[in-house]
């Protein structure tokens, strides 16, 4: 497996965890923490930094699965900047309605879904 590949890989599970961490503690609170805003923009940063890595390590732009990933990663700068126009809107802290949950929700899935599929390509492949 190419080196850049493996650091791919690795950055993605980086993502993982910040994106998870964020969607868990919105969860909990039904608000938007500071918390939240870091691990979302982290997340972002890693999940960018992760595709980038993987398109130069394949030579591909597109793909089927690259088009899932995009997609995915445009769910989560989406949900990040809604999360930033709230809290600017609302304040840190501000309750949350049930429908903004379900997005974020809802985001996370499809990105967690964008990872799966990713994961089965490394293993198939």
């Amino acid at each position: 497996m190419k080196p850049l590949l493996v650091t791919g890989i690795s950055i993605v599970n980086l993502a993982l965890i910040s994106y998870a961490a964020a969607i868990i503690i919105q969860s909990r609170n039904k608000s938007i923490t500071l918390q939240v805003l870091t691990f979302l923009t982290i997340g972002i940063l890693f999940d960018i930094t992760s595709t980038v890595c993987m398109i130069i390590s394949s030579g591909k732009v597109i793909s089927f699965h690259g088009v899932i990933g995009y997609v995915s990663l445009a769910a989560m700068i989406t949900d990040t900047a809604l999360s930033y126009a709230r809290v600017h809107r609302h304040g840190l802290n501000s309750p949350l309605p049930a429908a903004f949950i379900r997005w974020s929700q809802a985001a996370f899935a499809y990105w967690v879904l964008a990872y799966v599929t990713g994961a089965i390509l490394v293993i198939l492949h």
